[in-house]
């Protein structure tokens, strides 16, 4: 199976190490460097259906590449979109979820398919909306979140509250659902109202054993604030 390793502190790129005749894919501008011993070709993995889906699901390109050791051993880094920490993912006896952007790269057994999520997930979250990412398969995948990366571990008996926005991904057997961060008796529709009025913040708890990968900085709120920042400096 090809090697996934992180190579640097800040920014890093993921070093992936290939035999002859192993292969992975990676988002479409992913590549930064590859020996000439390797070959990259654009792929649309899952058919043009999942590729439209994964599309929607966590802004992935329509194409992917496709890495493949063709001639020989070969070495290449890929780099991801946001600027930010990786993280690569045992597959197989574990799935994951995905959130938007979160998927870099992944070994040739390891699918990244679609699935819808619940109505008042998809409408109020920000994790993909109707459909989000999840993975399929036997390897191992990579994923970036914006900023640090830190790994929480859910138990059965204390359930845990995250923010849409530093969720990069989660065990697919945690059950979760939209809430806000501290109402819990108004019901959703009032919860949400209380929400835009108070500032208070839309999140997701998660419930049952498994992990959830966040990351430190939150895209959506980040782009807010460089949009109030340069139309106040116009």
């Amino acid at each position: 199976m090809p090697t996934f390793t992180i190579t640097g502190d800040i920014d890093p790129f993921l070093h992936v190490s290939l035999r002859q005749g192993e292969a992975i894919f990676c988002e479409s501008d992913a590549m930064v460097m590859m020996e000439d011993t390797l070959d990259l070709t654009s792929s649309m993995q899952g058919g043009i259906l999942q590729a439209a889906m994964r599309r929607f699901a966590n802004g992935e390109s329509f194409f992917q590449q496709r890495i493949e050791a063709k001639r020989g051993d070969g070495d290449c880094l890929l780099s991801p979109t946001l600027p930010g920490a990786i993280q690569v993912l045992d597959v197989g006896e574990v799935q994951y979820y995905l959130n938007d952007g979160a998927y870099v790269a992944a070994t040739a057994n390891v699918q990244v398919t679609a699935r819808m999520q619940s109505l008042g997930t998809a409408l109020f979250g920000s994790t993909g909306g109707f459909f989000i990412g999840q993975t399929s398969g036997t390897g191992q995948i990579a994923v970036n979140g914006f900023g640090s990366l830190f790994m929480i571990d859910v138990q059965q008996d204390k359930e845990i509250v995250v923010d849409n926005g530093h969720i990069v991904a989660w065990d697919s057997r945690l059950d979760y659902k939209i809430s806000t961060a501290t109402a819990r008796d108004r019901g959703l529709l009032g919860s949400l109202v209380n929400s835009v009025t108070s500032g208070e913040g839309i999140v997701l708890r998660f419930r049952g054993n498994g992990k959830v990968l966040l990351c430190s900085r939150n895209p959506p709120s980040f782009l807010s604030w460089i949009t109030a920042n340069m139309k106040s400096s116009r």
